[in-house]
């Protein structure tokens, strides 16, 4: 039976659904800066907060969304494990449901897997007032459609996540990070060959300083093959990078803090294999994330279109992760429109989940 936190929850859904009013689904708002138009009243999910399971051994945690993000962090650094996707944070009110509703991850991503590769199973609530149950505690535990990693990056549109249970790893016995001072072209290149070996690789990053590229490559496992891999990788060792990998976590590096106003941030994701990619004139260069696969660019407005192009011929897609001062910005799509195979089966399931359209308008 539903607590009294989930019942008030049920009962607004209820009540919005049969007057057909818009209701924005929020948790601590860290995310919110990537809405197109913040829309509807909001439904805050803080009051479902707690971690009601956790078995360290089994490596499962559940926790109601509401739940602080760091809290969760905390409860599993204690018995030395993680969330080994990193999920960005924003912010220090981040939660848990919105940590999966976002399905964004961190540096580790290209090594380790997405957000919806750890969430086991999750209970919602619909857009008919109903509180639904999928998936569970283990790996092995979907037959038939896989509605727990469907709402997963689904940004809220479908059902305000209400519990989530996660597989969780633990923490890397040992780390290094090695310095490269290189071109982009160089650290691509780098980096697709040491991907074709075993080596203990677990993030990267690249970046132009005054005309000066630079490669941080992460290392992470067994205290033997990290040692080995420092040796027959060469580079310079950084000591206490730590601190560093958050920053690059929650875009708090240099690069990040000190893009102008008039700039977009925009995220390009392309495959691994992609080459430097030749970005409109004026353009500066990007900070390369998960061994190329994710590329970071600062350009006006004006390049919306043809920053999406770009990506596409390489066969991937771009995502204006940060609209500019520029009030122009706030009509520019966020996410590229889906195929319309694909944009049938979204409607599809929208109209199943969430039959009067009230869940976060104008959020996709």
């Amino acid at each position: 039976m539903p607590d009294t936190a989930l019942q008030t929850l049920i009962d607004q859904i209820r009540a919005h659904a049969a007057s057909g009013t818009p209701l924005r689904v929020r948790g601590g708002g860290t995310h919110d800066f990537l809405a197109q138009r913040l829309q509807g009243e909001p439904l805050e999910t803080a009051a479902c907060s707690g971690i009601t399971g956790y078995e360290p051994s089994e490596l499962v945690v559940t926790a109601r969304a509401g739940t602080p993000l760091a809290e969760l962090e905390a409860a599993l650094a204690e018995k030395g494990q993680c969330l080994p996707f990193e999920p960005p944070r924003f912010g220090a009110s981040g939660t848990v449901g919105g940590m999966v509703a976002a399905g964004l991850s961190g540096p580790a991503r290209a090594s380790v897997g997405a957000v919806r590769d750890y969430v086991l199973g999750l209970q919602m609530i619909n857009g008919r007032g109903q509180w639904l149950t999928f998936g569970g505690q283990v790996m092995k535990n979907v037959a038939g459609y896989d509605v727990s990693r469907l709402m997963t990056g689904s940004w809220g549109t479908l059902g305000v996540i209400t519990d989530v249970s996660l597989k969780v790893l633990p923490v890397a016995p040992a780390q290094a990070t090695l310095r490269f001072a290189c071109s982009q072209a160089d650290a691509l290149r780098l980096l697709h060959e040491w991907g074709g070996k075993p080596l203990p690789l677990n993030a990267s990053c690249w970046v132009e300083d005054d005309g000066v590229g630079t490669l941080y490559l992460r290392l992470r496992g067994a205290v033997a093959a990290v040692d080995a891999a420092c040796r027959q990788l060469g580079g310079e060792r950084q000591p206490d990078a730590a601190a560093d990998w958050d920053a690059c976590r929650d875009q708090r590096l240099p690069w990040f803090a000190s893009r102008d106003s008039a700039l977009c941030l925009w995220r390009l994701s392309v495959p691994q294999t992609a080459p430097v990619l030749a970005l409109p004139a004026g353009v500066a260069a990007p900070l390369v994330e998960w061994h190329g696969g994710q590329r970071w660019v600062q350009s006006g407005p004006e390049h919306a279109l043809a920053l999406r192009k770009l990506a596409a011929e390489h066969g991937g897609h771009a995502t204006l992760f940060r609209a500019s001062s520029d009030e122009k910005t706030l009509d520019l799509p966020r996410f590229e429109p889906q195929k319309p195979p694909l944009d049938r089966i979204h409607q599809r399931l929208k109209a199943e989940f969430d039959p009067a359209g009230i869940f976060n308008p104008g959020r996709l």
